[in-house]
């Protein structure tokens, strides 16, 4: 009998397909995108990809929550409000769904994407209330809602 480990290795080195930008959100250009799908969490509702696109300006509409990390390249992000912001290699930026962002890529960009699912309102709030019991109970420990391998003793 073998055993399939549940550990991947050697994600970073893969091979990317066609993941079109919606033609409605393109404002200049024709930027190209390419996506993988390094992993999805057992419930659905994390997933993690390595995402590339070449220079154009477009829309980005975030339905769920995203965090990324820039690994190569560049791009100018504008919010709703109009504030630009130059991000570059080795620079994060999380995006709430529901947000929208202008992206101009002047060459290319290659990231590494967080996305999330975020929980319904009613589910946010009882956690809330349950992790508000616990401590008043005095089983809830620390505030510190950092996974147990983060946390310093």
């Amino acid at each position: 009998m073998t055993v399939e480990s549940t550990i991947k290795y050697g994600i970073g080195q893969v091979t990317l397909g066609p993941a079109g930008i919606n033609p409605n959100w393109i404002l200049e250009g024709n930027p190209i995108a390419r996506n993988k799908l390094l992993s999805q969490s057992a419930d659905g509702a994390a997933t993690s990809y390595i995402w590339d696109c070449t220079a154009g300006r477009f829309n980005w509409f975030y339905d769920v929550d995203e965090t990324i990390y820039l690994i190569e390249g560049g791009v100018v992000v504008k919010d709703v409000t109009g504030i630009a912001r130059r991000l570059s290699a080795g620079d994060t930026i999380f995006f709430p769904a529901g947000t929208r962002a202008e992206w101009h890529v002047e060459d290319y960009i290659r990231k590494v994407a967080f996305c999330r699912v975020p929980l319904p309102r009613p589910v946010v709030l009882a956690k809330r209330v349950y992790r508000f019991l616990k401590r008043l109970v005095g089983n809830g420990g620390s505030a510190n809602t950092a996974p147990a391998m983060f946390q310093s003793n």
